[in-house]
């Protein structure tokens, strides 16, 4: 599955975000929603996939921010996500948003070691280490096996 085609959202933090990759080019739509990610999430979808001409039956898997975050900012997430992909037969993909952080620090900065690290308030903060693996993962393997599930 050369040409997979994902959209990804995000509503655990302050941040509302959706991201898509189509034909191996990555978009992304954020925007800093305090409170009103149920009321901005689905436009921000709508958008990001006219944007690019697609609709919701030609993406190959859905994936959401699972968090650490916001507890109703992950049930958003984590509703929204999975509503959608019941209605389109999609495979839904948690991401840890910390794991995410850490990605892109390996991917801007050529990073071998991150700590990545989101205000959890009350004066906490949700952290995680993370260290680069090579890693070779065949993802039409694993869409092919999430479908037939």
């Amino acid at each position: 599955m050369q040409n997979l085609t994902l959209l990804a959202l995000d509503t655990s933090t302050e941040a509302c975000s959706v991201a898509l990759l189509y034909r191996g080019e990555k978009t992304h739509i954020n925007e800093l929603a305090q409170r009103t990610h149920t009321k901005r999430i689905l436009p921000m979808i709508d958008e990001i996939l006219a944007n690019s001409g697609l609709g919701l039956n030609q993406v190959d898997a859905l994936a959401f921010g699972r968090g650490p975050g916001s507890f109703t900012g992950v049930r958003v997430g984590a509703g929204i996500a999975q509503g959608l992909a019941f209605g389109a037969d999609l495979p839904v993909i948690p991401i840890s948003n910390l794991t995410a952080m850490a990605q892109a620090a390996f991917e801007l900065h050529q990073a071998e070691n991150v700590v990545a690290a989101i205000d959890a308030r009350m004066n906490e903060v949700y952290f995680s280490q993370v260290v680069r693996e090579k890693v070779r993962s065949d993802f039409g393997e694993f869409f092919s096996m999430a479908r037939n599930h």
